[in-house]
């Protein structure tokens, strides 16, 4: 049948797209973490300002993920993602040729906007053209393709880091995020917009933004009173903005979706909580490994791959087996398991072997493969077609919120016990109890997180 046939090409064409984007970003984020040393030598900062250059680019992302999933709904999925990728090779070549600190950083911002249309759409793409039986699978792979991205930097990073210095990274997103455009233009004639002719919220989107950028900028600085303000304005802010959407006709997030969706509401919670006990783990360790054990970006690479490695192993296996049975009962499982991984790495001393790291690093992406894709699969099940954009835009909010606070986490401890000074410069006792702190702080986070993983109820 014609019909089949071209349903089945796109079918394809929107996987390939997908899961090389799903690659891009992930890539950039790790192999930037092993970097972090030779942009802190290149431009001489401390180490909250260097914790800014992974930072940069989370916070933008996680603002205006929301409104572009809305916006995505409206005037089409496949036009915010083509603008997305454009933005995003643009900001990377710019990023590769910053000349200080902070056009770097303001390189990362744009580019963190692009983010936020690429994260918004990728996997409202894919569930828009797959049904809710082989979802998992191609959600499974997507996954997996993330963290082949995040496999991938660490070694590739290290190595490019050591032999062309770090601006190579950016310059080498250039020709793959060609490519994905390419991809889109030549093989996505259709587009996908449910909720066309719908109206915009503008006063919820400034409400939601405003809100979460002061709570994002104000943890880290929670050590002065500055830092208390900001996020108790920000608290209130997301109040107002609850209280708007449930007037507002076309909201930017259909607070109902939360009100009277326990499976949504819960598989977002666990989401934030997860991502915020994890993200920053692979920055943290990084520092660890080159400035405490003096080893290169290379071998650091090399060792950090260990994790992504398995994610990338058993995320699809995860996917499938939660198109079977339970999504909540194998991402608590994911939970459970990354709690025990942090917990070790809350013992982390300057003599341990780097066999017990590799070994904690295995637990943790088993654990985080176990998580991701079910839950991925629990937020998407959960909703109606026409609410796939913003079910997307909320769960890739959950995770980049969770993402930017787990690094607001470790620079408010890099103040408290480090200090506004230079990582190599700074007491390594000082710094390996940083360290110990973050990482306990993490595992209590993640074990409650186990519990709104259980909360979330039956999808099936």
């Amino acid at each position: 049948m014609p019909g089949d046939m071209e349903d089945a090409a796109v079918k394809r064409a929107v996987l390939v797209i997908a899961t090389l984007t799903a690659f891009l970003t992930p890539f950039m984020a790790s192999s930037i973490n092993i970097a972090l040393p030779a942009i802190e030598r290149d431009f001489h900062i401390d180490a909250v300002l260097l914790a800014w250059v992974a930072t940069s680019f989370l916070l933008p992302a996680a603002v205006f993920l929301l409104p572009f999933g809305r916006l995505a709904d409206i005037h089409g999925r496949k036009r915010i993602f083509g603008w997305g990728i454009a933005t995003y090779t643009a900001a990377s070549f710019l990023c590769g040729l910053s000349p200080s600190i902070l056009s770097l950083i303001t390189f990362r911002v744009l580019q963190g906007v692009a983010g936020a249309m690429i994260f918004a759409t990728g996997v409202a793409m894919l569930t828009s053209v797959f049904p809710v039986g082989e979802r998992g699978r191609v959600l499974g792979l997507n996954v997996a393709a993330v963290y082949l991205g995040l496999s991938l930097g660490p070694p590739l990073g290290g190595l490019l880091t050591q032999s062309l210095g770090w601006r190579s990274l950016f310059l080498l997103n250039v020709p793959l995020g060609v490519i994905i455009l390419a991809l889109v233009l030549w093989s996505l004639k259709a587009d996908w917009a449910e909720a066309r002719g719908e109206r915009f919220d503008l006063l919820g989107t400034l409400l939601y933004s405003l809100s979460l950028t002061m709570i994002m900028y104000g943890v880290p600085l929670l050590t002065a009173r500055t830092g208390s303000w900001l996020v108790a304005m920000g608290l209130l802010g997301l109040v107002a903005f609850f209280r708007w959407e449930q007037r507002v006709e076309h909201p930017v997030l259909d607070v109902n979706l939360l009100r009277g969706n326990a499976v949504f509401t819960f598989s977002n919670l666990a989401a934030l909580i997860n991502y915020s006990a994890t993200f920053a783990v692979t920055f943290l360790l990084s520092l660890y490994l080159q400035y405490t054990k003096g080893l290169g970006p290379r071998d650091a690479g090399l060792i950090l791959v260990s994790q992504p490695l398995v994610m990338a192993a058993f995320s699809p296996i995860a996917g499938r087996l939660s198109d079977r049975i339970e999504p909540r009962t194998v991402a608590s499982l994911g939970m459970a398991f990354t709690v025990l991984g942090l917990v070790l790495l809350a013992f982390l001393g300057e003599g341990t072997p780097l066999a017990f790291i590799v070994a904690t690093l295995v637990i943790l992406g088993f654990g985080f493969a176990l998580f991701s894709s079910p839950n991925t699969n629990a937020v998407m099940s959960s909703v109606d077609r026409r609410l796939y954009g913003v079910a997307s835009a909320t769960l890739g909010t959950m995770r980049l919120s969770g993402q930017m606070l787990s690094m607001g986490i470790a620079m408010l401890v890099f103040a408290l016990y480090v200090g506004r000074v230079r990582i190599g410069a700074a007491n390594p006792a000082s710094f390996l109890y940083s360290l110990k702190v973050a990482f306990a702080i993490f595992a209590i986070l993640c074990f409650f997180g186990i519990f709104a993983s259980l909360a979330r109820g039956r999808l099936k």
